[in-house]
């Protein structure tokens, strides 16, 4: 069974950072795409970052490129998600996720969700 739990979520102010943490068990993350979505109040669940394992290299959304990166520690079996000069509008619930498709668009597992809430 695949598990994954995240943490490191909580209030910021506009211009702040935090780091967000995936710990997964059921699976190496490493070998299937691990990645971060996050979902807004009133708004579709959109992709944020991503590690393409047939490419080993991150991808990111525009709208964070430049401000996020996505790193993991495979000794840990766990992803990071590093958030610098946060902005309003990236107050959303994140998702780990794995097994991330191509597309970008979906996963095959889901963690609970972690809420960033940016004060500005």
């Amino acid at each position: 069974q695949v598990q994954l739990v995240e943490s490191g979520g909580g209030l910021v102010q506009a211009g702040g950072s935090l780091r967000l943490s995936c710990a997964a068990s059921g699976r190496t993350l490493s070998l299937y795409s691990p990645g971060w979505f996050r979902q807004a109040p009133g708004k579709k669940r959109e992709f944020v970052a991503a590690i393409r394992r047939s490419v080993n290299s991150p991808v990111y959304a525009d709208s964070v490129k430049g401000r996020f990166a996505i790193s993991g520690d495979n000794a840990k079996n766990t992803v990071f998600l590093q958030m610098d000069s946060l902005k309003s509008e990236d107050t959303a619930v994140y998702y780990c996720a794995t097994g991330i498709t191509a597309t970008l668009t979906t996963a095959s597992y889901w963690g609970q969700g972690t809420q960033v809430t940016v004060s500005s």
